[in-house]
């Protein structure tokens, strides 16, 4: 403190002041030019600098700067708050220097410009809202790969924001000509020339594509002209190749793969049956060929004529359900109507039983039983057949009334005896015939109620 007392005193020397005598007072009501002032002053000025660094950097952080600290022209601060600053400086042992902390980004956001991403971490960060640069896919086999990305990501936006840069980067032919086999991205650039009224390219694009599509299907619809089954076979093989969608060049494989399974079919049971060697050829002769048939009708046929085959076989009902991906309500209606129609009960009864992991056993239809009761009545099934399906429909109401209509008594009398239901019943004693078993477990139940 003596020797910045010293250094004071020594700058009023070298000041000229005229007015020596007169005593300033700074805003915190000391005497300007004084120890405490000039140390206060000193620290007053270092912490406000730190502030000013402090709400450049932080939104929001303009209060301190609100009222200003006004420093008197007479101040002689701005000549020793330097050579003070280096003296306290000088004095301390640990040399602390008062920085700004330096802000930086963090590492991961640099990567959003880097040349590393690939087409599936591009999506999934535009996906996010990211900002990142197409421009380092330059070949034409990276760019359909982010476009093949983005269609899978099932996003419109990433779609769109990838289209717009194929056209910007690739020739319209290319572009085109790619789009043809990708129905998705295609349907989307359409939107976009709708909505951005690009006009000629949107007539342009419509224009081949109705034509390309017009062309495909056309030489698709020539295999109708083929009579001989092994041309068509051969013809249909071809037209996988055409640049079809995804789903219509599935069904077109689906096609071929069904043809080629109803020739071995059809070559097989037409040898069985001029033999004679199967009893259900005999039973049932076939009526038409399975060539050309749809695939619920081949699958009805193998159902009906080779139910019992194992999976291995060609013909067999479950090879087909897996192979062609036949639903589970599917398979079991067409398999309904094909055992129903031999009138084969216990292969019925059969497609309806499952069992759990315990052993148990219970019936399940994955078309509802109401339905299964249709379908048994229309092949005139049993009045013993329909009871036992009529009684596994879960609906009260829908029981009833199935059981009513088809004339399962036994099921009416048991449903109104389980509602108690003495109202309905007796109405119901008069539709069965007087003096039938059915009266008589009618009077029975009556009675019991009334002597309970």
């Amino acid at each position: 403190l003596k020797e910045s007392k010293r250094a004071v005193n020594s700058l009023r020397d070298i000041v000229d002041d005229d007015d020596d005598d007169l005593e300033r007072v700074s805003w915190s009501g000391e005497p300007v030019g004084s120890i405490s002032w000039s140390i206060k002053e000193t620290a007053s000025s270092s912490t406000s600098s730190l502030e000013s660094r402090d709400s450049s950097l932080q939104k929001g952080s303009s209060s301190y700067a609100s009222f200003p600290k006004q420093v008197s022209s007479y101040s002689l601060s701005s000549l020793f708050k330097g050579e003070l600053c280096l003296f306290f400086s000088a004095l301390s042992d640990t040399g602390v220097k008062n920085y700004a902390p330096e802000l930086r980004r963090p590492k991961a956001e640099y990567k959003d410009y880097s040349s590393d991403w690939s087409p599936k971490d591009t999506v999934r960060r535009m996906q996010r809202g990211k900002v990142c640069s197409l421009e380092r896919f330059r070949s034409l086999q990276d760019k359909l790969v982010l476009l093949d990305e983005a269609v899978a990501g099932h996003d419109g936006n990433v779609i769109t924001a990838v289209l717009i840069f194929l056209k910007r980067t690739l020739r319209r032919e290319i572009l085109f000509r790619e789009l043809e086999v990708r129905q998705v991205a295609l349907c989307h650039l359409i939107h976009f020339l709708k909505e951005s009224g690009e006009q000629k390219l949107l007539l342009d694009l419509l224009r081949l594509c109705f034509f390309s599509l017009s062309l495909q299907l056309s030489q698709y619809r020539e295999h109708l002209n083929i009579q001989d089954v092994e041309k068509r076979r051969e013809f249909l093989k071809g037209c996988i190749g055409l640049p079809f969608s995804a789903e219509d060049t599935s069904h077109i494989q689906d096609h071929y793969t069904l043809l080629e399974r109803q020739i071995i079919i059809e070559a097989n049971d037409r040898h069985l049956e001029t033999a004679g060697q199967s009893e259900i050829f005999r039973k049932y002769p076939r009526k038409a060929s399975i060539l050309n048939m749809p695939l619920v009708t081949t699958l009805f046929y193998s159902c009906f004529y080779h139910y019992t085959e194992p999976e291995g076989t060609f013909s067999s009902p479950t090879n087909l359900k897996k192979t062609f991906k036949i639903p589970d309500k599917q398979y079991v209606l067409t398999a309904l109507a094909a055992r129903a129609k031999l009138r084969a009960w216990d292969d019925v009864d059969a497609l309806f039983t499952t069992k759990n992991w315990l052993g148990y056993t219970k019936k399940k239809a994955p078309i509802g039983f109401h339905r299964v009761v249709e379908i048994l009545q229309r092949n005139n099934a049993p009045v013993q057949v329909l009871q036992a399906y009529v009684r596994l429909v879960e609906d009260v109401e829908t029981r009833l009334n199935l059981a009513t209509k088809y004339k399962c008594h036994d099921v009416v009398i048991e449903t109104y005896r389980d509602l108690k239901d003495r109202i309905q019943l007796t109405a119901y004693k008069c539709k069965v015939e007087r003096g039938s078993a059915d009266e008589e477990k009618i009077n029975s139940i009556l009675n019991n109620t009334v002597r309970n």
